[in-house]
């Protein structure tokens, strides 16, 4: 599915407030409320829309420390280690890269026992380089990525 400059309006504004009302978004692009509809249910089904979801404070929850771990795999079969970090809740982010390590991960937690037993466990699979945020200085909505 091609994008229009129409597309790009809709998903800025739901990212902002997925739960706006069809016919308030379209006051805001100039069209009908069936219009955008119609619009936003292509884009569900094309799968540019995968999901709706909620932002949460993570400090009101808890989730007082945020931790980068780079992973140094010590074999070639890293299914388990897959499985592993999908089983895991603290695991909110999970990629696989090139470069430094063979995986990086991005992981929340609510105390330094946790994150302990956490690290710990990685040990199964492989070494580890660990980094704490100490602030959040930038965080952006994908989709400013491309309307650049």
């Amino acid at each position: 599915m091609e994008l229009d400059n129409i597309d790009f309006q809709i998903l800025r504004l739901l990212s902002e407030n997925s739960r706006i009302q069809w016919k308030d978004l379209g006051e805001q692009i100039h069209m009908t409320g069936q219009a955008v509809g119609n619009r936003i249910k292509k884009l569900e089904e094309s799968g540019v829309i995968k999901a709706y979801s909620l932002i949460v404070d993570e400090m009101k929850l808890g989730l007082i420390f945020t931790a980068f771990v780079i992973i140094y795999m010590k074999t070639a079969n890293h299914d388990a280690f897959i499985r592993f970090i999908n089983d895991r809740n603290e695991v909110v982010e999970a990629h696989r890269v090139s470069g430094e390590g063979c995986y990086h991960l991005k992981i929340k937690v609510h105390s330094q026992e946790q994150l302990n037993l956490f690290v710990d466990s990685i040990l199964d699979y492989g070494n580890y380089t660990l980094y704490l945020s100490i602030q959040e200085v930038k965080k952006r909505n994908p989709l400013t990525a491309k309307l650049q």
